[in-house]
């Protein structure tokens, strides 16, 4: 029974979008370390993607890089495909890619909001679509879009980044619904303040004041949202929902 679970695990194949730093590069370490097959996707990052590859390899897990501009839907298929032709399907799709800007609403322009639609929402929109039609015919799989608490309270001089946020988190709930019959879950994770780079604008004082706010008096770690992915993985009952990391931050 073990020997079959432990078949079970490395036979599943996961895709992770954005994944060469940050988050997505703590995702791919830490599900690539409990036996999954895990293909490392990345934009522009190529020498942090090359290096999260070899420290991998070194300790003899198995994990792919592909490049691929995700917020473009052909360079999304081919992604998909290549995850697909290779193993002969996809079980797990992982919608991390994604960016970030702090600007007044009014200062927005029409090149930053599509910039953010292309990246944040209509990548993940182009993936799950592709990766679907593998999964539907399998009759199993699971798509994990990662949100944020912004897109949950929305954040000030946040509106572009807020509306793709709460964008994913429409995507999740209506494709839970469509997909559930198919045996495919579908959920989100909305992150805190996570200690990342796409945090690194805070100044020490604005930390100290964050930290303050939150329950459990401190920020998050890329770690804390891989397990969570991990968790989500093992688990086979749950889709639809969206499993706020905040410390506490927004009871």
């Amino acid at each position: 029974m073990v020997e079959n679970q432990e078949k079970n695990i490395l036979n599943k194949i996961i895709v992770v979008t954005g994944s060469s730093r940050g988050i997505g590069a703590a995702i791919v370490k830490h599900l690539a370390k409990l036996g999954y097959t895990v293909i490392l996707n990345y934009n522009k990052s190529e020498a942090s993607a090359k290096n999260v590859e070899s420290e991998l390899k070194k300790q003899g897990y198995t994990v792919d890089v592909f490049r691929a501009d995700v917020s473009k839907p052909m360079e999304a298929k081919n992604l998909i495909d290549f995850a697909i032709n290779k193993y002969g399907k996809i079980d797990v799709l992982i919608n991390n890619a994604g960016i970030c800007q702090d600007r007044l609403f009014t200062e927005i322009t029409d090149e930053d909001w599509k910039n953010m639609m292309d990246n944040n929402l209509n990548s993940a929109f182009y993936c799950s679509r592709e990766a679907a039609k593998n999964m539907i015919h399998n009759k199993q799989g699971l798509i994990i879009n990662m949100s944020s608490i912004w897109g949950l309270t929305g954040g000030s001089m946040e509106v572009h980044y807020s509306t793709t946020k709460a964008g994913l988190i429409g995507l999740t709930k209506a494709l839970a619904k469509e997909l559930g019959p198919s045996n495919i879950r579908v959920n989100a994770i909305a992150p805190g303040i996570i200690d990342t780079d796409m945090n690194r604008g805070y100044s020490k004082e604005d930390l100290e004041e964050l930290k303050n706010e939150i329950p459990l008096e401190r920020i998050g770690t890329a770690n804390n949202i891989a397990k969570s992915v991990a968790w989500l993985i093992e688990d086979d009952y749950t889709t639809g929902e969206v499993i706020s990391i905040n410390g506490g931050w927004n009871m």
